[in-house]
């Protein structure tokens, strides 16, 4: 089970790096220095991700002047990821990538990761759930931009095909997100359509406060994007937490699951002199 250690803490880098391996190094030691379980990548094929016209679209960046030079120049590549794996390993911490393509698939599945990240795009394309499933790599799966009929739909796709969904995450995808269309009640929705499944929640959101929410409410992975300065270039930096906004969502998760308890009712030892002191008798056994 993902969550047998506690609830699973993953800090999305995604493409947060801005092509830069340095950075992204620094993000997963601060990721880990911050409690987090696991950092997460994205890996593209850009040719096949995107059109030939939309990479020569004009768009000047600090890569070039087309989409496609941005869209490149984000892009790690072998060199990059095995960089990433060993220091995953050095550090003790897992690390794992959302592949957009099948090619990205079979590069990603060159590494011993422990699961392959399913993004909330991919899950209404039939032929990249199956190729997926067929890896047999235990999949995480996002579910934003759908309603429960596409979810499930999406969960059949990849369970006929003989995939295992490690986790099932509730997300929504706009950056960042509304507190009016977090809709923390999908978790309860999901736990009711797949009971066999473990639930976890993907959020955009401003702040962390959703975020510990959801773990109270019974998400075994919490999934959140981060930076080293939101104010950074690129277009998830603004739906992203600073590092110590996420050690600051990560110690609180790990405090609520102590608080939270076992539920059994105790007489503790630390009450024993306070009962002493503060009750006037103890009759109740007398009868």
């Amino acid at each position: 089970m993902i969550s047998e250690n506690g609830t699973y803490m993953i800090a999305e880098i995604g493409i947060n790096h801005n092509g830069d391996i340095d950075k992204a190094i620094q993000m997963m030691r601060e990721s880990e220095r911050a409690g987090c379980n696991a950092v997460k990548f994205q890996k593209r094929t850009i040719e096949i991700v995107y059109s030939a016209e939309e990479l020569a679209r004009p768009r000047a960046n600090v890569f070039g002047k087309t989409n496609g030079d941005l869209k490149r120049g984000l892009e790690f590549g072998k060199n990059e990821y095995d960089a990433i794996h060993r220091e995953a390993s050095r550090l003790g911490i897992d690390w794992f990538a959302s592949p957009w393509d099948e090619p990205s698939v079979d590069f990603l599945m060159g590494y011993d990761t422990p699961y392959l990240k399913i993004a909330s795009a991919m899950v209404t394309d039939r032929d990249f759930l199956e190729y997926c499933a067929s890896t047999r790599r235990p999949l995480l799966v996002s579910t934003g931009m759908s309603d429960l009929a596409m979810v499930r739909r999406s969960v059949e796709i990849i369970e006929n095909a003989g995939g295992t969904i490690a986790c099932l995450y509730h997300c929504t995808s706009t950056y960042p997100t509304l507190d009016s269309e977090i809709n923390l009640l999908g978790i309860a929705t999901l736990k009711k359509a797949f009971p066999h499944l473990e639930i976890g929640f993907s959020g955009h959101e401003n702040g962390v406060l959703p975020s510990v929410c959801a773990a109270a409410m019974g998400a075994a992975s919490v999934e959140r994007h981060v930076t080293l300065d939101r104010s950074d270039w690129g277009s998830d930096q603004k739906a992203s937490l600073e590092m110590q906004e996420l050690a600051d969502l990560v110690a609180q998760v790990r405090r609520f699951e102590l608080v939270r308890g076992d539920g059994v009712l105790r007489f503790y030892e630390d009450e024993k002199p306070i009962a002493e002191k503060l009750r006037r008798k103890d009759t109740l056994q007398a009868a």
